[in-house]
């Protein structure tokens, strides 16, 4: 059965930084395609960081060169690192995973994923 838990939410400062963490299990993240989301309060969901199961990434415009997604195959994490926070970066991130992987992942297509984890709040206080 799959299953995805984010971890590593919490709160920081504009211009710090936070390194969230979903865990994988009843599959090798590195076997799929995954994608970060998040929904800001009164807004709809958007992609921010999606990987193919080739390691190729792809990223919202709105974080595109502070953010960076990568996978850790040792410990079956996929992992986003976010610097230079912004408070409009204030949302709960979701990772979600689709059911197969290759070179054509649905990259911010939501519809293309099946798998979702809970959610992490992140909150950015300027």
């Amino acid at each position: 059965q799959v299953q995805l838990v984010e971890s590593g939410g919490g709160s920081a400062q504009s211009g710090g930084s936070l390194r969230l963490s979903c865990a994988a299990s009843g599959y090798a993240v590195s076997s799929k395609c995954m994608a970060w989301f998040r929904q800001a309060p009164g807004k709809e969901r958007e992609g921010v960081a999606s990987v193919s199961s080739y390691g190729k990434t792809y990223y919202g415009e709105s974080v595109k060169g502070r953010f960076l997604v990568s996978q850790d195959d040792a410990k079956n994490t996929l992992n986003l690192e976010m610097n230079s926070l912004k408070p409009e970066d204030t949302a709960v991130y979701y990772c979600a995973a689709a059911t197969y992987g290759g070179p054509y992942c649905p990259q911010f297509r939501q519809q293309g994923y099946s798998y979702w984890g809970q959610g992490t709040q992140v909150t950015v206080s300027s």
